[in-house]
Order: C-alpha cells, then sequence, then structure tokens
C-alpha cells in the first residue's frame, strides 16, 4: 500500500462534512444511541445464509477507522468454509476446556457464571461466517522493505467496533470470541508471523430460540461512565 518514495504531508479540504444545526446533532446522537442500544452478543444462530456481498461492505466499514500513522494495522480473515470452521471450532474448544478446568482461576470463572458460558462453542460451525481479526504487528513497503507499526491494539480495537456496529446496522447480530492462545488462527488461515490472531466473531442471524443472559440488558448509567470537565 505504502511506497517510501510519495510519504508527505499534503493537506486537503475536508472531503466529507456534515453540516447539521444543533437540532439535528442531538437528533443523530440520539437516534444512533437507540439503534445501537438494540444490539445483543448472540450464540444461537439461524441456518439463513448471510451473502459474501454484506461480509465485504461491513468488513469495507472497518477499514475506515482511525489508525495510528494511518498504517491500518489489520487483516480480517472471513471464513464460510464449514470444514474450515469446524477446524476452528476444534482448536478453539481445546483451549476453552484447559480455561474452563482451571486455566481461568476461580475468581474469574465465578464472574462468567451470569453469562452461562462453558467450552461447548457450537456457534463456530452454526453461524455462516467467522470473521478472524488479526493485528499486524509490522507491514511492509512496494519495495519490500519493512515498517513498524503504531498503536496497533488500539487501532485494531477501533477497527472491530466500526465492524460491530456495521454487522449490528446491516440486520445481523455477531459473538466475540477470544480462546487463548489464539495462535493456532495464523497456522488454519495461513497468516503469517507479522500478524496477532485477537477475535473471532461469528456473525449471521439469529435463532427463533435464540436467548441471551439477563445481566446482558444491565448497562452501567451514564454518571458512572462519563465524567465532564468544564
Amino acid at each position: 500500500m505504502f511506497s517510501r518514495e510519495t510519504i508527505s504531508y499534503k493537506p486537503i479540504p475536508l472531503p466529507d462534512r456534515a453540516d447539521f444545526s444543533d437540532e439535528k446533532v442531538l437528533a443523530e446522537a440520539k437516534a444512533y444511541y437507540d439503534r445501537m442500544k438494540r444490539r445483543h452478543t448472540v450464540r444461537d444462530f439461524s441456518d439463513r445464509p448471510v451473502a459474501r456481498e454484506v461480509i465485504e461492505e461491513c468488513v469495507r466499514t472497518a477499514g475506515t477507522a482511525p489508525s495510528g500513522a494511518n498504517h491500518q494495522p489489520w487483516h480480517f480473515a472471513a471464513i464460510s468454509n464449514q470444514d474450515v470452521k469446524r477446524q476452528i471450532r476444534e482448536a478453539a474448544e481445546d483451549e476453552e476446556r484447559r480455561f474452563y478446568e482451571g486455566g481461568a482461576g476461580d475468581e474469574w470463572l465465578k464472574a462468567l457464571e451470569p453469562i452461562g458460558t462453558n467450552d461447548h462453542k457450537p456457534h463456530l460451525e452454526d453461524a455462516p461466517w467467522l470473521i478472524v481479526v488479526f493485528a499486524q504487528r509490522w507491514g511492509y513497503f512496494d519495495d519490500g522493505t519493512r515498517y513498524k507499526n503504531y498503536y496497533v491494539p488500539e487501532s485494531t480495537g477501533i477497527a472491530c467496533g466500526f465492524l460491530l456496529a456495521a454487522l449490528h446496522h446491516a440486520g445481523l447480530v455477531a459473538l466475540t470470541h477470544t480462546p487463548n492462545p489464539m495462535r493456532f488462527l495464523n497456522k488454519v488461515l495461513d497468516r503469517p508471523e507479522s500478524e496477532k490472531p485477537i477475535m473471532i466473531i461469528a456473525v449471521g442471524h439469529p435463532s427463533s430460540e435464540a436467548k441471551v443472559p439477563a445481566v446482558a440488558k444491565l448497562k452501567k448509567p451514564l454518571q458512572e461512565i462519563l465524567s465532564v470537565a468544564g
């Protein structure tokens, strides 16, 4: 993507300016909150397919996220192949068994009880798509020389937020899954050593029997998550 010879600062006028009234700004903020508060983490997926083009557009949105030095240090691997999904599930469940059999510690397992999770992860096969998010620790100029990426966890985390919002906006549901360690994903998906897998996102439509834990509806009130100076 980058050419060493063309790295320079060249300002351009802001290409996309939203010129809203103050009333419209507030209305848009409230409308977006109203939509996003309907997003739920779902573990029960239907067999309704999702077109590849939908996944592509949602990942395209993730790619617009801000990043350190605009290096965009992420890669999204989208999987619909059932055999590959099965490989991922088997490897993930191996790690999860170790986690739930004591690797996590009593305090962490106690914290997870209201969520109702265990080492059984059928959603990794049931969901029509898995999106594995990789953080790229370094990249390469077009001449093959290597460069360092900056603020990689922060940048990739922001892109994941964009992706989850885009999936919800498209009417889909998703589940974020983070088995630990996750290096098996590099091997299964043939990704380079420079990339660190940080998340598996199961994506699809919810089953008619889908449920969510009641505790998931408990969100901290605004006064607990916001402080205002001024």
